[in-house]
Formats: structure tokens, C-alpha cells, sequence
């Protein structure tokens, strides 16, 4: 049995300021679990392009509001709303008012992966 809150995780290696938000990796590879679990939070005012070739992503907004873009449109993402984009799928998060996300990467993340946040290009880990 693995116990563990958020106050564990804050300050810590698997607590990642990505510039445009923090991401607290509640669960990573060394937990043994296969995925990571994520309380993440999307700063106000920031727009993010993000595309994940190697692991596969699912968010599930508890607070805030914003939207995800994909090729395939535009979507409010808001309380109650889970977002999973495909495989190598671009998306661009962007949040007027901020928003918190429960999210899941399959496989495990290491713990203290970071976004390149270099414009024009996605990041992605």
C-alpha cells in the first residue's frame, strides 16, 4: 500500500514548476504503479502547445475553466470535463482564469520531466 498526500510531494523533486503551471507527480516510475498521477495546475493568462509521443495523457479538470485545441476543433474544458488526446496528438491548453487538472501519463513519468516551452514548437515528454 502506497500513502502518500500532497503536502509530500510539495517543495520535492516530483514537484515541477513547467512555467506556464506546476505539475505535483503524485505517483511516478519508481512507485512501480506504470503510470503517473498528477494534480496540475494551469497558470492564468497562459496558452501551452503541448503533443505527448511517448506516453499517453488523460486530464480531468476539477477547478477553473479553459479550452483544448486540436486539428479537430476547439473544446471547453471545465469542472467535470476529462480530456485524452491520441498518441503524438498536438494540443493547445489555454486558460483565461487558471484551472486544476487530475491527470494520468501512461507509461510512468521519471518525476522530474519539464516542458520545453520554446515557441512555435509543442512540448511533450
Amino acid at each position: 500500500m502506497l500513502i502518500r498526500t500532497l503536502d509530500d510531494v510539495l517543495g520535492s523533486a516530483q514537484d515541477v514548476d513547467w512555467t506556464n503551471g506546476t505539475s505535483r507527480r503524485l505517483l511516478v516510475a519508481a512507485d512501480g504503479r506504470g503510470y503517473t498521477l498528477t494534480d496540475t495546475r494551469v497558470r492564468p493568462g497562459t496558452t501551452t502547445l503541448l503533443r505527448y509521443d511517448r506516453h499517453l495523457e488523460a486530464c480531468y479538470c476539477v477547478e477553473g475553466e479553459g479550452r483544448v485545441e486540436t486539428a479537430g476543433g476547439l473544446f471547453t474544458i471545465a469542472p467535470g470535463t476529462l480530456y485524452a488526446p491520441d498518441p503524438g496528438e498536438e494540443h493547445r491548453l489555454t486558460s483565461a482564469g487558471g484551472m486544476r487538472l487530475i491527470c494520468v501519463f501512461s507509461p510512468a513519468l521519471e518525476g522530474d520531466e519539464n516542458h520545453d516551452l520554446a515557441p512555435g514548437r509543442p512540448s511533450g515528454f
